[in-house]
């Protein structure tokens, strides 16, 4: 089958399916972990972050949510960072998958300023609660052009200091090296099939500028950024 780049798939990935559960969801997060660590994908989120922080005075105390956040690992390394930094900070894990905040939850037993709870981020109870900061990292390109304009609208209200967005640019040489590392080096089955497929539901640049400028976000820097990702950073502007 020919692969297509130049619209976003709609194909699910197996991560989708809310029911999974068992080992091979939890080797799929421990790969993820070092997929993002050694492609650089952490650096990408991690970047913006201390860059946001350098404007705000260490005193002040912060609450940051991680949303679609995994293994809890983004989580664990802010949390590092912030004790570095003699920084007070909140932090706060959602994902829908209940079986996968269980897994972040027992991960992240020794922080004791780190909260995980599975949630939908459409659900109107989610939405009306406030962070300070909300960060997404590999989690835009599993919602639709209308669903994530929805969120990003959604989301602005939601962060009273800014939006950090880390995703991929969709390219071949991000599909095929991606298909090729994991095929060689992956142990997990959902890894070997959604890594490739995350680059097809993946963006380009004008799609991004399309669903902020439909969400009405006129303010925001967006960087291309090693190894095909997208920094996308939205300031919470009245």
């Amino acid at each position: 089958m020919k692969v297509r780049f130049h619209s976003r798939s709609v194909a699910e990935e197996v991560m989708d399916d809310l029911n999974c559960e068992g080992e091979v969801v939890y080797q799929t997060l421990r790969e993820l972990d070092v997929i993002n660590q050694w492609l650089g994908g952490n650096a990408v989120t991690l970047s913006a972050l201390k860059k946001l922080w350098a404007t705000i005075p260490t005193q002040q105390h912060l609450s940051i949510a991680d949303l679609g956040c995994g293994s809890g690992e983004m989580l664990r390394i802010i949390a590092k960072l912030a004790h570095q930094q003699n920084r007070s900070v909140t932090l706060y894990g959602f994902d829908a998958n209940p079986n996968i905040t269980a897994y972040a939850t027992s991960h992240s037993a020794t922080h004791k300023n780190i909260f995980f709870e599975a949630t939908n981020v459409f659900d109107a109870a989610f939405q009306n609660q406030k962070f300070d900061i909300i960060i997404a990292t590999l989690f835009t390109h599993h919602f639709t052009d209308q669903q994530l304009t929805d969120l990003f609208r959604a989301w602005k209200q939601q962060a009273r200091v800014s939006i950090i967005i880390n995703d991929i640019h969709r390219h071949p040489l991000a599909y095929y090296s991606i298909k090729w590392l994991t095929q060689l080096f992956s142990k997990s089955t959902m890894v070997k099939y959604d890594a490739p497929l995350s680059v097809l539901r993946a963006f380009k640049k004008s799609e991004l500028k399309n669903m902020l400028n439909a969400a009405g976000i006129t303010h925001y820097t967006l960087r291309w950024r090693w190894a095909f990702r997208w920094q996308l950073i939205i300031p919470s502007l009245p």
